[in-house]
This record gives C-alpha cells, structure tokens and sequence, in this order.
C-alpha cells in the first residue's frame, strides 16, 4: 500500500503552512479532507485527486479510497494541528491505514496565545471540541482557573444538541453557577484567527453571556502577570 500522511496545514491563512507540509502535499496523488480545510491549500492541490468529505460520509470516503492507495501517496489534511484535538480521527485513519505518519502544524491555540500574550508554558490548553462526555474537561476548567493559570480554550459547537452545545456564552453561564466571579476574568475570544475575516473580542467572561461566536473561536482566560529575568536577578549575582 502506499504511504498515508497527516498533515497539519494552519488555522486559515495559507501564510501558515509550513515548507515541509507544503512539500508532502505537491508531491501527493490523492487529498481528502473538509472543504475548509482544502480552502487553505488549494494552490497545492490543483491536478490531485481530491475528496470533499463531511462528518457525516468521511468514513464512507476513507473505505472508498482504501483500495485505490497501491503504491500512491494519500494525504489528509487537518486544520491546525493534527496533534491537538483531532484524535478520534486520527486514531481512524490508523485502524484503517495501518501506518500514518504524522506531520505537525501549526494550531490555533499558539496564534491566539500569541495575539493575547499568553504564555503556553504559563497556561493549561483545553479542547471541548470531542464527541464524547466534557465533564472531566469542565472540571478541568475550574481547577486551572482556580490555580492561577490562563486557559486557553476550543469551545464545542453543537446547535443540533444543545444539551452539547458549549460555546462561549454556554461558558460564561457555567462559570457564574459554579461562583466564579465572572466580573473581574479577563476573556480574549478570536475567530477565524489568521484569515482576512478574523475578529477577535476582549472583555470579561461575565460579558460572553449571551454572545454568539462562530466554530471557528478559541477562547483565552487570561491570569498572566508579568514576571521577567529582573525578577530573579539572584541567579546571575556572584
């Protein structure tokens, strides 16, 4: 069988895909992916074979190309990072592949900590964006927030559900009832970060209560306090 590539090709602007993705993808013969994603790098693609897929048929269209590899390159491309929330995917690709290899991007949540000036090493990072039960994930919340640490966030949208449905607003509210003084919480919230339509929101948490963002957001609870080296002068002292 040929060889299977994961690739991580940005949050939205072309500008972020990286040389070595970019390579992977000219030399491919086929590319499946959410048509999203293919926007990003549709000057790489022109001449493949290309797959829209959604959701609802990707699984359909994975099985279909499975005996078309031989000895042809696949590649499917991934929003951001292919490390971060993309998982259950992943772990897909895998059981029906065999082997995949997997060729990092770069995520969202780096450029909204960037935009913010949030320190990832200084902050938990978490994703909602699963299918399965977000419980331990909101506690998770609560317990960064709790401990002094930023977070920053992909939210879970799912208006079909909206028992599921954990976006920004949904947040907001969910902090409030567990006594959060939402007041006083520094929130950054971007959208479509990278690309020509990105926006981005700066206020406290108590201020998302009833505001819709798009999919494509990520939040950021910013806790951070600067503290350079000068803090710490003793370590250079003789």
């Amino acid at each position: 069988m040929g060889k299977v590539y994961a690739v991580g090709v940005g949050p939205g602007s072309p500008k972020y895909v990286t040389e070595i993705v970019k390579e992977i993808v000219q030399n491919c013969d086929i590319v499946i992916g959410y048509k999203y994603t293919l926007k990003i790098i549709e000057n790489l693609i022109k001449g493949k074979e290309i797959y829209e897929i959604t959701m609802k048929d990707q699984e359909e269209s994975y099985q279909k190309i499975l005996p078309k590899l031989d000895n042809r390159t696949l590649v499917i491309p991934f929003t951001g990072d292919v490390n971060f929330s993309e998982s259950e995917v992943v772990d897909r690709l895998i059981e029906i592949f065999g082997k995949v290899e997997i060729i990092p991007g770069i995520s969202s949540i780096q450029v909204a900590a960037s935009r913010a000036q949030v320190p990832l090493d200084k902050s938990k990072v978490i994703t909602m964006h699963v299918t399965t039960q977000i419980e331990d994930k909101k506690l998770e919340l609560q317990k960064a927030l709790i401990d002094g640490f930023s977070v920053i966030l992909v939210p879970r949208p799912w208006p079909t559900q909206p028992d599921k449905h954990f976006m920004a607003s949904e947040i907001a509210l969910y902090l409030r009832e567990h006594n959060f003084d939402t007041n006083k919480m520094k929130v950054h919230v971007f959208e479509a970060i990278t690309t020509d339509s990105e926006t981005s929101f700066v206020g406290t948490v108590k201020d998302l209560e009833g505001k819709e963002f798009s999919d494509l957001s990520v939040i950021v609870f910013d806790q951070t306090s600067l503290d350079s080296y000068m803090n710490y002068k003793w370590q250079w002292k003789n």
